[in-house]
């Protein structure tokens, strides 16, 4: 992996998880829908001042979405933040950054 770029694909851990479970609420807000179902399928990470997780999310129905949430170091007493996240996905849709 080149510094500043994305890992490759990796399984879902239950920190991964939690991490997407603690952005689902902020992006129901935003989308004005409910997701009954939030999976987080794979994710890739980007080492900066700090690291930004991209997920891949299993929203249900067919519908998938990538999440970029950053987490800044632990120094900063900061908690993790969503950057930035895309509706319209589909399974085969590669995470990429965005």
């Amino acid at each position: 992996m080149m510094p500043g770029g994305l890992t490759d694909a990796k399984a879902v851990t239950p920190d991964i998880q939690q991490l997407a479970d603690q952005m689902k609420p902020e992006i129901e807000q935003k989308e004005n829908k409910s997701y009954p179902i939030f999976n987080a399928i794979e994710y890739k990470t980007q080492v900066v001042a700090g690291t930004n997780y991209f997920i891949k999310v299993d929203a249900g129905q067919g519908e998938f979405m990538h999440l970029r949430i950053f987490k800044p170091l632990p120094q900063s007493s900061e908690g993790p933040s969503l950057n930035s996240y895309q509706t319209g996905k589909t399974a085969n849709d590669p995470l990429n950054y965005f």
